[in-house]
């Protein structure tokens, strides 16, 4: 059988216990888990973890900056020919990582994703948006266009996802930049309705938090559809409307992040970049 590495990314986050629990149970079990900490995880936490899971062939590691920045530096340290992405807000069914390695390991797929399921009821509005919303990407998105894949529930070909990288440019949408770069470069991502996770979102009580964490997303996303070209066709794409209030206010930020991204973009981009992504200069650039 094909040696799979489980990556865990966390933050200052005590559910990574539960989430490190649910790979103990796994039918098929992990090669290795490596912890990727950034520098904010209480070093309590990670005494934990080593205490209360001798069973699990843990390698557990810090590195500097946020969680994106901790993903991209632990490619070095992944060991294994799969690499597979659980977060640690997440707590995975027994069967999840065989239903989700298995189109890589009979060689259909070169990355696979499976959908997230709410752990209990949402408490609150912001709670209820944010699981219609991950439902949509699942129902509405993710089954067209394996791009929307968000990564935390994801497996990959370890050697093509170090070929690939990450983007650092490009916090918080790190995992649409991959994985409309990965298809652009012949790989074949399927989505797996059976290996889905449950995600136990954390509430967030402040609206004016949520609403700085969601615009951040949006600004995020949006550049990396300036990147890679797909910014009209995401724009043309039809999309279910979720049904609740708050898809209104998400609405009216939309317009200021794409500005905000087009200027961050144009910022952080090389002429060269911009060049690639704009038909009628890549047209002059050629002549006739």
């Amino acid at each position: 059988m094909t040696t799979v590495c489980v990556e865990v990314a966390v933050r200052d986050d005590p559910r990574l216990l539960d989430a490190l629990a649910s790979l103990e149970l796994q039918e098929r079990r992990p090669d290795r888990v490596l912890i990727a900490a950034s520098p904010a995880t209480p070093a309590e936490l990670l005494t934990s973890v080593r205490d209360r899971f001798p069973a699990l062939p843990l390698v557990v590691r810090q590195y500097p900056g946020g969680v994106v920045s901790a993903r991209s530096a632990s490619l070095a340290d992944v060991d294994g020919r799969i690499t597979a992405f659980l977060d640690a807000d997440e707590r995975a069914p027994p069967g999840w990582l065989a239903h989700l390695v298995a189109p890589i390991e009979n060689g259909t797929a070169d990355f696979t994703g499976g959908p997230t399921r709410p752990l209990r009821p949402p408490r609150n509005a912001v709670e209820r948006y944010s699981v219609l919303l991950e439902e949509s990407i699942y129902a509405d998105l993710v089954p067209r266009r394996v791009t929307y894949l968000p990564l935390q529930n994801t497996a990959w070909r370890t050697e093509r996802l170090r070929e690939l990288g990450f983007d650092p440019r490009i916090p918080f949408a790190e995992d649409h930049d991959l994985e409309t770069r990965a298809s652009r470069a012949g790989l074949v991502g399927t989505f797996l309705p059976d290996a889905w996770v449950y995600h136990d979102g954390a509430s967030e009580p402040s609206l004016y938090r949520w609403c700085r964490k969601r615009y951040r997303y949006l600004v995020a996303m949006g550049m990396s559809l300036l990147k890679n070209g797909e910014l009209v066709g995401r724009l043309s794409e039809h999309r279910r409307p979720v049904a609740h209030p708050l898809r209104y206010l998400e609405a009216a930020m939309k317009p200021a992040a794409l500005l905000h991204a087009w200027a961050r973009w144009h910022r952080v981009s090389t002429p060269e970049e911009r060049a690639a992504r704009d038909p009628h200069r890549s047209t002059t650039a050629r002549g006739p």
